[in-house]
């Protein structure tokens, strides 16, 4: 058994998976836009303008999948109470990940040393995401 990340992006999924592809590296796996989907949407459950956002995509980061939406019709709600981790062989790219991140988002706390790592921060990227970068 394993557990994969499903974020829901209300309607910013795109812009999330280029930043991603940006900052981390994320490696898009398939994406595919509700216009696209082999069964009709039922009336009345995709907002006006969702045609082409995005249903359902899934990324990589290093081997680990994230899968994302636009999530049609969940306006409004938060992230909260979880945080994704990053763990990174080196510093150097522990720090390249938690500064690329941090465009357009804010730090909850600054990278550096702990007593458990040589090298930890936490952010909330412009999406809301919170990370853990450490090595």
């Amino acid at each position: 058994m394993k557990i994969e990340p499903y974020l829901f992006f209300d309607g910013r999924a795109e812009e999330a998976l280029a930043f991603y592809q940006k900052s981390l590296g994320a490696k898009v796996e398939m994406v595919m836009r509700f216009s696209e989907s082999p069964d009709p949407i039922p009336d009345g459950r995709l907002p006006e303008g969702f045609e082409n956002k995005i249903m359902h995509a899934s990324f990589l980061i290093g081997v680990a999948r994230v899968m994302v939406s636009d999530g049609a019709g969940m306006t409004g709600r938060k992230f909260g109470g979880f945080a994704l981790s990053l763990q990174f062989p080196s510093e150097a790219e522990a720090r390249a990940a938690f500064e690329a991140l941090a465009v357009g988002g804010q730090i909850d706390m600054p990278i550096g040393p702990t007593f458990w790592s040589a090298c930890f921060g936490m952010i909330t990227d412009r999406f809301g995401i919170q990370w853990m970068v450490t090595i």
